[in-house]
């Protein structure tokens, strides 16, 4: 085992290279390509290069195998400078996760070498027209014949459907299945080769990276491809690597919002309003002093739910904290740093505009906030019986 010192110094590197990727290869060109929402496949692949696509994979098929303290402070970094780029490599990883923890090793050998190298990238396809946060109203059918299932149903909002080439597809496979609606479900991996068909989504904000509808028409899977080694446990197999979607979440509102606040920042430095910067002014004093109160607690509540992840305890509940707190600091900032920033952070020469259409996104996304709410309020009675 290494020590800590080691891991120190190995974090400290992972993150001085992802500070140089970001300079070098992201800053410059975010502006261009948000306007245009146009996918940044050069980016996409220097992040392949440098491995993280299979950051939290294990070292074992070929990963970095981090520990999610690291992962998240990667994707903070990055979130800070261009929150869209995150969501490339996060829906994916949450779909590896999946793999390694319940897919046959068989499974493990054929797809998680080529998922850490970036060769196959994708995501996972939950969301329906008619079902979203609700994920045992899911429809998609997968029915089996001969040695295949057959995918019929639509899924929306999928990251990587259009440029991945695979996805991780929660399905009704047991259309009679008794008792509680997620007995039914089973999760499978499906290539793109395999047939389905995937249309990019417009989007108010997280521009650039690909948000798809997916069509399956009869798409067959191997019934090699049923992640786990029994149908039924669909749900309860993507619940589980949602825990780290919602640490990366986190993360990312955590990023979101300290751009915000560093870029009210210096603005309030060089803005000036009555004779003197407006940074000397009592109400933007304390529009920044609340600004940075929530960063830092978004942060340590991400922190907090990362360390549990490591430690393999259940940590849906602080997981939950972490998104709420972080995300709503994201919003929060984004909205204080418009108003900050008046006209200006109207205008597209500035990054607040941007961030005040991707902050969203954050609330809703991997469990909208209400239900972060309802998780952590249930835990808490469990954690703490009379």
């Amino acid at each position: 085992m290494p020590s800590d010192a080691d891991q120190s110094e190995e974090e400290t590197l992972i993150l001085d290279t992802v500070d140089q990727f970001l300079e070098r290869d992201v800053r410059p060109y975010v502006r261009a390509l948000e306007a245009d929402d146009e996918y940044p496949q050069d980016i996409a692949d220097k992040m392949a290069e440098m491995g993280l696509f299979g950051a939290t994979i294990s070292a074992d098929y070929g990963g970095l195998g981090l520990p999610a303290a690291t992962y998240s402070k990667i994707v903070e970094r990055v979130s800070a400078v261009w929150m869209s780029v995150s969501g490339i490599f996060n829906s994916h990883l949450i779909m590896c996760a999946s793999v390694e923890r319940f897919g046959t090793e068989e499974m493990k050998q054929n797809y998680l070498p080529k998922f850490a190298s970036g060769e196959m990238r994708g995501g996972i396809a939950l969301t329906e027209p008619d079902c979203g946060t609700d994920l045992q109203g899911v429809r998609t059918k997968a029915e089996i014949e001969g040695n295949a299932y057959v995918i019929n149903g639509t899924k929306m909002w999928c990251t990587n459907a259009v440029k991945g080439n695979v996805l991780a597809v929660l399905a009704k496979t047991d259309q009679e299945a008794e008792g509680p609606r997620h007995k039914g479900m089973s999760l499978l991996l499906v290539e793109k080769d395999m047939g389905y068909k995937a249309s990019k989504l417009k989007k108010l904000g997280y521009k650039g990276v690909d948000t798809g509808e997916v069509q399956f028409d009869a798409v067959r899977v191997p019934v090699a491809n049923l992640i786990g080694p029994e149908e039924g446990k669909g749900l309860n197999h993507i619940l589980a690597g949602l825990e780290l979607g919602r640490i990366n979440v986190a993360s990312r509102g955590v990023g979101v919002a300290r751009a915000c606040l560093e870029e009210s920042v210096a603005y309030a430095q060089t803005r000036k309003t009555f004779g003197k910067p407006i940074c000397e002014h009592q109400t933007i004093q304390i529009k920044l002093a609340d600004m940075a109160t929530k960063v830092e607690a978004a942060r340590l509540l991400t922190e907090q739910a990362a360390a549990a992840y490591d430690r393999g305890e259940r940590c849906d509940m602080e997981a939950g904290m972490a998104k709420l707190a972080a995300t709503e600091a994201a919003v929060e900032n984004s909205l204080e740093a418009m108003r900050l920033h008046g006209a200006y952070g109207y205008s597209p020469e500035y990054n607040i505009e941007r961030y005040y259409r991707d902050a969203p996104l954050l609330a809703i996304g991997e469990g909208t906030n209400e239900l972060q709410r309802l998780i952590i309020a249930k835990q808490l009675v469990e954690r703490n019986p009379v």
